[in-house]
């Protein structure tokens, strides 16, 4: 999500390597410094070879003149696009990986929607003048190396992006309409896991846990406002494995009110086609920011 996460890491990188050409120069064309320089020190006023390896290197996307401020401009823009996209790819790795996406299947919550919008916003803007002040002709991005990495990552994050927008303004508002429509908590005594992932206790909802085979409810208990239990433990889970590691016993599980049972697995539950459409859409933005960050390694040391 995010004029290309990639962009932002990306342009970061590359700052080193636009730095005024003295020795770096000399090294890549095996020439000494007076070849490009009047003074055979290097440095200072250029040679006609000078000028036209100058030429050479602006039209490849190697070399784009910036002054001082300039400069400084850019870093503070790049700083601040490297660190959102740190933050975004830290939030989707968090939800998709430790989470799952059955976290936000039946409602995507407030807090990520925030941040991941904000995210897209900050890193389009980043990215694009990261980008200007990089790219001195449109054309680096499809005749260099670096350029078509540069489009393949921006391609990337349109993709993304454009999921975002379905997923935030198609599938979210079913998936809320689905749950206003039926609240699975009452009356209901069989839960299926993905039924006990909207139970998170977010956001008004009821606060449920399972502990062997059987679901607990948890949301008045003042240990787990918000579904979170210690800022460690989330509602909607099962707790079964978590508790053998815990300083306290089952008893604290038993003694909250037992309102069902948990299906037994290999109970097959056919998902709405919204529901599909967002798994799909979680799973493939998840592998698109391993994808992103192959590329940028790729680039840097491939």
């Amino acid at each position: 999500m995010a004029f290309n996460v990639s962009l932002i890491i990306t342009a970061l990188f590359l700052l080193p390597s636009i730095s005024f050409a003295t020795t770096e120069y000399a090294r890549q064309t095996g020439m000494s410094c007076k070849e490009c320089h009047i003074d055979p020190m290097g440095g200072g006023p250029l040679t006609h070879a000078g000028k036209q390896f100058l030429d050479d290197m602006k039209i490849k996307g190697l070399y784009r003149p910036l002054t001082g401020t300039q400069k400084v401009v850019r870093f503070f823009i790049g700083y601040i696009h490297l660190m959102t996209a740190i933050a975004w790819f830290g939030t989707i790795l968090y939800v998709h990986i430790l989470l799952k996406p059955a976290y936000a299947a039946r409602g995507l919550p407030k807090g990520e929607l925030f941040l991941g919008w904000l995210s897209i916003i900050i890193l389009a803007i980043t990215g694009t003048l990261l980008t200007i002040s990089r790219i001195p002709a449109w054309k680096v991005l499809y005749t260099t190396r670096f350029g078509i990495l540069l489009s393949i990552k921006i391609i990337l994050f349109v993709i993304m992006a454009t999921t975002a927008a379905i997923v935030t303004f198609v599938i979210g508002p079913r998936l809320k309409k689905k749950i206003a429509a039926t609240d699975i908590s009452i009356g209901k005594k069989e839960f299926t896991i993905e039924d006990l992932h909207s139970l998170d206790g977010k956001e008004g909802r009821p606060a449920f846990v399972t502990y062997k085979g059987k679901i607990y409810d948890v949301t008045n208990s003042r240990l787990w406002k918000d579904g979170s239990h210690v800022k460690k433990h989330l509602a909607g889970h099962d707790l079964t494995d978590v508790l053998k590691t815990a300083p306290h016993g089952e008893e604290k599980i038993l003694s909250m009110p037992e309102v069902g049972i948990l299906v037994e697995a290999g109970v097959k539950e056919t998902r709405p086609m919204p529901v599909r459409i967002f798994y799909i859409f979680a799973y493939t933005n998840l592998a698109f920011v391993f994808l992103i960050t192959f590329i940028i390694a790729l680039w840097r040391w491939g």
